[in-house]
């Protein structure tokens, strides 16, 4: 949906070995997301390998502001490990030197910072960040008590059937259209997997697969048809 500005939920990760540093980066961004009426779920992280034990099990961080100069591991290196298998989330380094500048095109950042970083610069680069995440996401068309919306894929949390309607949850509204539940898959990605008769679920959201019901990260519990926690697995490991 070309020139549609949403207001979006955005998930990122803040890299710096300094308290203070990860104090202030975490005040602006969150200042930003107010501004441009966007919400914003901020983890903080002391080191590179810190990063890398969470990333383990989320993969779906979209913005990641990384100091360069850390212990062991630094930011260019943590830089390299995630684009290993994840094109889509939008690297911003922060230095005090110029020296690291030419190693960033082997990870596509998006941009340098230098410190002291000012909040005018680090919020300009969140509006290309979230821009370049919104061309790159696909829409669903929701059209709800006479009014019409349109919501990135990756906000849907799952969907439910009922009766002739559809109640789409998402991480801030459920919504109810009209249409089927088969109609809707059509419309929606792979991550998709109808787990039961009346419900999809979004597999960028399933914390634990259990024997009749997946858990989401929120702690939602979605049943699930017997026998297919392994299809699940599956769909999720191939996935991600």
């Amino acid at each position: 949906m070309e020139g549609v500005k949403l207001p979006m939920n955005y998930k990122v990760a803040i890299c710096d070995d300094s308290v203070d540093e990860l104090a202030y980066l975490t005040m602006i961004a969150k200042r930003w997301a107010e501004y441009a009426k966007n919400t914003v779920t901020i983890s903080t992280f002391p080191s590179a390998e810190a990063f890398l034990f969470q990333y383990a099990e989320e993969k779906d961080f979209d913005i990641l502001l990384l100091d360069i100069e850390m212990e062991e591991m630094n930011g260019v290196e943590l830089a390299k490990q995630v684009r290993l298998d994840n094109e889509k989330v939008q690297i911003v380094f922060i230095t005090g030197f110029a020296d690291f500048i030419s190693e960033g095109y082997e990870v596509s950042a998006l941009h340098y910072l230098m410190k002291p970083v000012s909040e005018e610069k680090l919020s300009s680069v969140l509006d290309r960040a979230a821009d370049k995440l919104q061309k790159t996401e696909k829409l669903l068309q929701i059209v709800y008590n006479r009014e019409t919306a349109y919501v990135a894929l990756g906000q849907i949390l799952y969907v439910e059937a009922q009766k002739q309607f559809v109640l789409i949850y998402t991480q801030e509204k459920v919504y109810r259209m009209k249409r089927s539940l088969t109609d809707m898959e059509k419309q929606l990605d792979e991550y998709f997997f109808k787990c039961q008769r009346s419900f999809l679920v979004n597999l960028r959201y399933v914390a634990r697969i259990q024997n009749t019901c997946v858990i989401l990260k929120n702690g939602v519990e979605i049943p699930i048809s017997r026998g297919s926690a392994e299809s699940i697995g599956k769909a999720i490991i191939r996935l991600f």
